[in-house]
C-alpha cells in the first residue's frame, strides 16, 4: 500500500459530484441527504499511526506517584485554603456578606479565566512541564501571602474588641488599603498559579502513557479513575479536617497546613523530572482559528465545489502527528468550507504539498476544528446560569450556616464550610449507581451508548439546579419567618440546608461531569486544552455574572421612596434581608434558561470523526480505505 505521492494533487479531495462525472458510478454512502456536502477519499493516502512528539519513551506508571502526588497536595492546598474563606473575610476582615461574596466571585472569575491564557502559552510556546513548574511557585507565593495575613496581626484589621469593647460587628473597623492590597496580591498570585496548573495537569498525566498501545489506553483510563478518586478524597479532607482547624483552632494553622502541602507538591513534582515525558508544544490553536477565518473571508465570493466550475478541490493532507481522529467535511457552517478550496493548485501549494500562504488556504481538518468550537459556544453559554446558582454554595449558603444551629451533640459544632460535604456524599453515592444501574437500564431502553446523550445529561443537571434554588428559597423563607415569629426560640438546625445541597450535588453529578465529557469528546485532540479551559471560562463568566447580579439586586432592592429606606434582599443581616427572594430569582432565571438550552441542544449535531486510515461521510458512517484507488471504498455499518 506504500505508494509515492505525486506532487500537489495527493492532498486534494474531489467533491462527490465531480467524482460521479469521472467514473460514472455512485459514491460510497450515496444515501446521504441531499443537503449534505459529501467528500470522497483522497486519491492517495498511506495510513500511519501518529507519533508522539516526545524526547523519550512514555514514563507510564513510574511517573504516576509524582504526578498524582503533586496533584493531591496541590488540590488539598487550594481547597483547604478557600473552603472556608467566606467566613475568614466576614470574621477577620469584617466585610459585609454581599461585599465578601462579590470579592470571591470576582476572584473566582479571574482564577477560572486565566486557564484559557495558560492553555495558549502552554500549547504555543513552553509546553506543559514548564508551565506547571512556573505555576506551582506562583501558587506557593500566593498561599504564603494569605497565610501571613492570618499570622501577622498588622496585615489584617484589628479585632472588634480592640476598637470598642461594646461595639457590634457592624461597627468593626474594615481593612485599610494596604491590608486589602496584601490580601489581593495573594489572591492574584493564586490565580496565576491556577491559570497554569488547571489546563495542564490532566493532559500532562495523559502524556505519560502511549495512547497508541492497548496498555497505554488502559493506563490512561486508570489515571482518570485515580485522578478523580484522589480529587474527591482531597475535597473531603479540605471540607472537614482543614475547615475544622480554621474554624475551631487557628486561622494561621488552618492556612499554614495547606501551604505546607503546597510545598510538598512542588517537591514531589520535581522529583520525577527525569522520568516524565516532555511533549513539545505543537503551536497555538488560536492561530489556526484566525487562519480559517482569514481564508474563508478571502474566498467568500467563491461557490462551494458541489456547484462550482470544473477544477475545484479541497485541501486535505494526511493528519498531523498529534491527530488520532480526522474530521470529515460537513455542510454545517458551509461558508467556512471555502477556506479549504484550492483554486490554483500550483500557486496555492508549494513543492511539499503545503499551503504557500496559510492565511489563504487551510485544510479540511482545520476548518472542522473551528466548526467544533462554533457549534459548542451556544451550548456552553446555556450552562452559565446553572453555574451561577452553584456558585452561591460558597457564599450565601455559608452565611446561612453561620447563623443556624450547627451542633451535632452537646459539644461538636459543624464548621459552616463543611456543609458542602453533603453534596460530595450525594455525588459519591450516585455515581456508582449511575454507572452500574442507571446506564445499563437506560441503554436497554434507548439503545444509546451511555443510556442518554451527553446533552441530555447536562440538561438534567440544569433541572436539578433549578430545584436546588427553589428548595434554598423555601428553607430560607421558613428560617427567616421562624426567627421573626420566635425570636427567643433556639435557632433552626443547619441540617435544613441538606435538601438544597443534596439537589446541588445531583446537579454537579449530571451537569459538571456531563459538560467535561461533552467538551473532551466533541473537541478534536488538537483542541483538548481549549476544552479543559472552556469549562473554567464558563465558571469565570458565571462568577462575574453573579457579582454583577448581586450589585444590581442590592441597588434595585435597597432603596425606598419618600425618604424611607428598606433593607435590601442581600442585607448584611440575613434576618432583615430577603435572601429567599434572591434564590427564587435564580430559580426563575434557571427555568427560563432550560428552554434556551433545549433550543441550543435540539440543533446540535454531534461530531463525526474517523481514525487515521479511514474516511467518512457526513451521515456519520465510516468508510475504510482498502486500496489506494478512489473507488475502492466500503462503508462500515
Amino acid at each position: 500500500m506504500a505508494v509515492k505521492d505525486p506532487p500537489h494533487s495527493s492532498y486534494c479531495t474531489t467533491p462527490q459530484s465531480e467524482k460521479l462525472q469521472q467514473d460514472g458510478s455512485p459514491p460510497a454512502a450515496a444515501n446521504n441527504s441531499n443537503n449534505s456536502l459529501m467528500v470522497a477519499p483522497p486519491a492517495v493516502m498511506t495510513p500511519k499511526l501518529p507519533e508522539k512528539s516526545t524526547k523519550k519513551q512514555p514514563g507510564g506508571w513510574r511517573a504516576m506517584p509524582y504526578v498524582l502526588g503533586n496533584e493531591t497536595c496541590e488540590r488539598l492546598a487550594t481547597f483547604g485554603l478557600f473552603a472556608n474563606f467566606m467566613v475568614y473575610l466576614t470574621k477577620e476582615y469584617h466585610m459585609e456578606q454581599a461585599k465578601a461574596a462579590q470579592l470571591l466571585n470576582v476572584w473566582s472569575g479571574f482564577t477560572n479565566f486565566l486557564p484559557l491564557i495558560g492553555a495558549f502559552v502552554c500549547d504555543a510556546y513552553v509546553g506543559r512541564f514548564k508551565t506547571i513548574a512556573f505555576s506551582v511557585f506562583a501558587e506557593l507565593l500566593g498561599m504564603v501571602t494569605i497565610t501571613l495575613t492570618a499570622w501577622l496581626p498588622h496585615l489584617r484589621p484589628p479585632k472588634c474588641d480592640a476598637v470598642s469593647p461594646s461595639s457590634t460587628s457592624a461597627a468593626c473597623a474594615g481593612p485599610t488599603s494596604s491590608q486589602l492590597g496584601v490580601l489581593l496580591a495573594g489572591l492574584c498570585l493564586l490565580s496565576v498559579g491556577a491559570g497554569g496548573i488547571r489546563p495542564c495537569s490532566i493532559p500532562f498525566g495523559v502524556d505519560q502513557f502511549d495512547g497508541r498501545t492497548e496498555a497505554g489506553v488502559k493506563g490512561i483510563n486508570s489515571f482518570f479513575n485515580w485522578y478523580y478518586t484522589t480529587f474527591t478524597v482531597v475535597i473531603l479532607l479540605a471540607l472537614t479536617v482543614i475547615v475544622y482547624i480554621q474554624d475551631s483552632i487557628s486561622w494561621a494553622l488552618g492556612f499554614g497546613i495547606p501551604t505546607a502541602f503546597m510545598f510538598g507538591s512542588i517537591f514531589l513534582f520535581f522529583m520525577g523530572t527525569r522520568i516524565y515525558v516532555h511533549v513539545m508544544p505543537e503551536g497555538s490553536v488560536f492561530s489556526g482559528i484566525v487562519h480559517v477565518c482569514s481564508a474563508a473571508y478571502k474566498k467568500r465570493n467563491l461557490k462551494l465545489p458541489d456547484a462550482a466550475a470544473d477544477g475545484a478541490r479541497f485541501y486535505d493532507p494526511p493528519a498531523k502527528d498529534f491527530v488520532i481522529n480526522k474530521l470529515p467535511l460537513t455542510s454545517q457552517f458551509s461558508f467556512l468550507n471555502k477556506a479549504a478550496i484550492i483554486e490554483q493548485e500550483h500557486v496555492e501549494l508549494n513543492q511539499q504539498g503545503q499551503p504557500s500562504d496559510p492565511w489563504s488556504l487551510v485544510s479540511i481538518q482545520e476548518v472542522e476544528e473551528v466548526k467544533c468550537l462554533l457549534k459548542i459556544i451556544p451550548v456552553w453559554s446555556a450552562g452559565i446560569i446553572s453555574l451561577t446558582a452553584i456558585s452561591q454554595q460558597g457564599t450565601f449558603t455559608v452565611s446561612q450556616a453561620q447563623i443556624m444551629d450547627r451542633h451535632l451533640g452537646p459539644k461538636f459544632q459543624i464548621p459552616p464550610g463543611s456543609m458542602f460535604v453533603i453534596s460530595l456524599l450525594v455525588i459519591g453515592a450516585w455515581l456508582p449507581f449511575y454507572d452500574r444501574v442507571f446506564v445499563p437500564a437506560m441503554t436497554r431502553v434507548t439503545k444509546i451508548e451511555g443510556g442518554i446523550t451527553l446533552l441530555q445529561r447536562v440538561g438534567i443537571g440544569m433541572v436539578f439546579s433549578v430545584l436546588s434554588m427553589v428548595a434554598a428559597g423555601m428553607v430560607e423563607r421558613d428560617r427567616r419567618g421562624f426567627v421573626h415569629a420566635h425570636p427567643e426560640a433556639p435557632r433552626m438546625s443547619v441540617m435544613w440546608l441538606a435538601p438544597q445541597l443534596a439537589l446541588m450535588g445531583m446537579c454537579e453529578a449530571f451537569n459538571f461531569l456531563g459538560q467535561i465529557e461533552f467538551y473532551n469528546k466533541e473537541f478534536p485532540e488538537h483542541m483538548r486544552s481549549i476544552a479543559n479551559a472552556l469549562f473554567s471560562v464558563s465558571f469565570a463568566t458565571a462568577s462575574y455574572f453573579s457579582s454583577v447580579l448581586i450589585a444590581v439586586v442590592r441597588k434595585a432592592t435597597g432603596g425606598g421612596g419618600g425618604g424611607r429606606r428598606r433593607a435590601d434582599w442581600l442585607a448584611n443581616d440575613l434576618n432583615e434581608g430577603r435572601l429567599d427572594l434572591f434564590y427564587f430569582l435564580l430559580a426563575g432565571m434557571g427555568f427560563v434558561n432550560c428552554f434556551y438550552f433545549l433550543y441550543c441542544a435540539s440543533g446540535y449535531r454531534y461530531k463525526t470523526k474517523m481514525k487515521i486510515g479511514e474516511v467518512a461521510v457526513d451521515d456519520g458512517k465510516l468508510a475504510e480505505i482498502d486500496d489506494v484507488e478512489m473507488n475502492s471504498v466500503k462503508v462500515a455499518s
